[in-house]
C-alpha cells in the first residue's frame, strides 16, 4: 500500500510540477504553441517520474526533518520537504529540458546557453517551490482518502 501511494503522489506531483514548468518555460521562452507546450510538457513529465522511481523522497524528507529537528512542527516540516523536492526534481528537469531546446535553436540564433539556463533555473526553482509547498499536503491527503487511508501523521505528508 505505501508503495502505491508513493507511486500515486509521484504521478501527481510529476503532471502537476510539468505542467506548470513547461506552460512557463514555453510563454517565457517567446516561442509558446500548443504543439511546443505540449512536447515540452511530455518532455519534462517523463523525467520527473523515472526521477520519481528512483529517488526516495519521503525517505529523504523524513530525515531531513528529523535532522533539523522540526517533525513535530507542520509548517517548519513542510516548508522543507518543499525544499528538497525542489531542489531535486527542478535543476534535473530544468537542465535536461533548457539543453532538449537548447539544440533546437539554430546556431546562428542561439542565447549563450548559460543564460539560457540561469533565467529558466531561477524561474522554476520559485515556481516549482511555490507549487510544491501549497499542492503536496492536499495531494497526499486526496491520495490517502482515495487508498482508504486515514490523514497523515501531524507535521507529515
Amino acid at each position: 500500500m505505501e508503495k502505491k501511494i508513493k507511486s500515486q503522489m509521484s504521478i501527481m506531483m510529476g503532471i502537476t510540477l510539468s505542467l506548470c514548468l513547461s506552460f512557463i518555460g514555453t510563454f517565457s521562452s517567446g516561442n509558446f504553441t500548443p504543439v511546443e507546450f505540449l512536447k515540452s510538457f511530455l518532455e519534462s513529465l517523463a523525467i520527473s517520474l523515472v526521477i520519481g522511481c528512483f529517488v526516495p523522497m519521503k525517505l529523504l524528507e523524513d530525515k531531513a526533518c528529523e535532522k533539523a529537528g522540526i517533525t513535530g512542527k507542520p509548517f517548519a516540516c513542510r516548508a522543507l520537504e518543499s525544499l528538497i523536492s525542489d531542489l531535486i526534481y527542478t535543476p534535473i528537469i530544468t537542465i535536461c529540458m533548457v539543453t532538449i531546446n537548447f539544440v533546437k535553436i539554430p546556431a546562428a540564433h542561439r542565447p549563450p546557453y548559460i543564460l539560457m539556463l540561469g533565467k529558466s533555473m531561477l524561474i522554476s526553482l520559485v515556481v516549482a517551490y511555490l507549487l510544491i509547498f501549497l499542492v503536496g499536503d492536499p495531494f497526499m491527503k486526496l491520495i490517502l482518502k482515495k487508498n482508504g487511508v486515514g490523514e497523515p501523521p501531524e507535521g507529515r505528508k
